[in-house]
């Protein structure tokens, strides 16, 4: 009965509430999915009747375009009923616009998969980021048929617009207490023997994964780092989990190895002019911007290949990193 009153009247408490059974959270966001379309509706008008229009107003109406955009095509997976079946554990159209979905039920799966995207990552491109992780689950369920994975898109944080936004840690270390508290929600709520938890990071997303393990820890058995410009950690051990279950790949070709960490810079340039400053200023080539490059071996964890497909290819059907990824969620 109070179950049924609080998803009736308070919806909002309900649907980001973790620790709470994934039907339920479900249950109540998509009751909240009109609502917030209406609220984007509301905006939208008020912007289009406020004339002239200046700078401000012209990028708030691009904006709410692309929210309304990517909810609508969110709601077209929600109500479309593909397989596996989405849960909508998370909405808010504040900004670029937040969620966190499900593919599969976190609470009843064998293997669960949490994947953090990346800088611009927003409400407009959702099921953009959705069909990562829905290609990760689709090669767990070829590899290994009789496992059932849930595969969960965790786009709860502010993520970087732009390149100056991207080069400070202050929006992972402002993600890191959310994407702590909703690992430690799919734990308490998950029926039977526990999950494998696997929880990925790409690009700022890694570093989102690293700085919340690194100051709150995390419920995972297992971190995947890909296309990583550093995790806040210069060995593995600092994520506190064993680093035979920290992971990371890097395409040959990922524009992201050209980060070097900032007191790094300065010496890299004088070595490119002349190989005498490489001798006296020392080489440290895996300093990332972010810390130590993961897939470097003086790092402490483990790494898997990734072909030639650039900073956003590691989904690639082709790429032997899809099978990386795939082989840590399902503990191989």
């Amino acid at each position: 009965m109070l179950r049924r009153w609080l998803l009736a009247r308070e919806p909002e408490l309900v649907g980001n509430l973790d620790g709470v059974p994934v039907a339920a959270r479900d249950q109540a966001n998509r009751v909240l999915v009109d609502r917030r379309r209406a609220v984007l509706l509301a905006e939208r008008r008020r912007l289009l009747d406020r004339l002239p229009r200046g700078p401000v107003e012209l990028a708030g109406l691009a904006r709410v375009e692309g929210a309304l955009t990517g909810l609508d095509a969110l709601a077209a997976r929600l109500n479309g009923g593909g397989q596996p079946r989405a849960y909508l554990l998370g909405l808010d159209t504040g900004g670029e616009g937040r969620t966190v979905v499900a593919l599969g039920d976190p609470d009843r799966a064998d293997r669960v998969l949490t994947y953090v995207p990346g800088m611009t990552a927003g409400l407009a491109d959702a099921t953009g980021e959705l069909g990562r992780a829905a290609r990760v689950q689709t090669r767990c369920a070829a590899l290994d048929p009789t496992a059932s994975t849930a595969a969960v898109l965790w786009l709860d944080y502010d993520a970087p617009d732009f390149l100056h936004e991207a080069v400070l840690p202050h929006q992972a270390r402002d993600a890191g207490p959310a994407l702590h508290r909703f690992q430690e929600g799919l734990r308490a709520t998950h029926e039977g023997p526990p999950a494998r938890q696997t929880v990925l990071g790409h690009s700022y997303g890694s570093l989102v994964v690293g700085t919340a393990a690194r100051d709150h820890g995390l419920a995972a058995d297992a971190l995947v780092f890909v296309g990583s410009p550093g995790v806040g950690v210069d060995r593995a051990d600092g994520l506190r989990l064993p680093g035979g279950e920290v992971w990371a790949s890097t395409a040959p070709d990922d524009g992201i190895r050209l980060a070097p960490a900032p007191d790094e810079l300065p010496r890299r340039v004088l070595r490119g002019l002349s190989p005498l400053a490489a001798v006296l200023t020392g080489r440290d080539d895996h300093a990332l911007w972010f810390g130590h490059d993961p897939t470097d071996p003086g790092f402490g964890g483990r790494t898997f290949p990734s072909g030639r497909y650039g900073h956003t290819g590691y989904w690639d059907p082709a790429n032997p990193a899809l099978d990386g990824m795939a082989r840590v969620v399902l503990g191989r």
